[in-house]
């Protein structure tokens, strides 16, 4: 692998950031946050609080709610009304054994 310096290791991890967030709330709208957390143990939740901690720890404080904005691209309460679906008890009794 080519050696990579810091600046350019730091703009191909945001690139790849920026695609995971577009597929996240352009293609794969239909993918609920339950079925990533029981399939991969985060969601798009996980990814707005970690980029709210980002924020944090740089010094811009920014609230859950806004750092939700960020990632989604619109208010979570936009996003829930748009694409969330209601799980399945199947669904719901795997978070629960896996997160519970």
């Amino acid at each position: 692998m080519a050696k990579i310096d810091p600046q350019t290791q730091l703009e191909l991890e945001a690139a790849a950031f920026r695609r995971l967030q577009k597929h996240l709330m352009e293609d794969r709208t239909d993918v609920q946050n339950i079925d990533m957390m029981n399939l991969a143990g985060f969601c798009r939740n996980c990814l707005s609080r970690w980029y709210q901690e980002a924020a944090d720890a740089h010094g811009i404080e920014m609230t859950k709610d806004e750092g939700r904005e960020a990632f989604y691209g619109m208010p979570f309460s936009e996003w829930k009304a748009n694409f969330q679906t209601d799980a399945s008890d199947e669904v719901k009794a795997k978070f629960k054994d896996s997160h519970g």
